[in-house]
């Protein structure tokens, strides 16, 4: 499992983590189709996160 702030960098969805924290904040992000505020929010392999309309999944190494 991995949080959704750390995910977002990860992925490249965002450059940084106060910029994860404002993106979650302002309901830019949604995780499997739904709009989350959690930064925290443990992702599960086969979550898909989207941002601006750019997706990624998540995926075991």
């Amino acid at each position: 499992m991995i949080r959704l702030g750390q995910f977002l960098k990860l992925a490249d969805l965002i450059e940084s983590g106060s910029e994860a924290k404002a993106v979650i904040a302002d309901g830019l992000v949604e995780v499997n189709g739904e709009t989350e505020l959690r930064r925290g929010r443990q992702l599960r392999v086969g979550d898909t996160v989207t941002v601006g309309g750019v997706s990624a999944r998540v995926a075991q190494a």
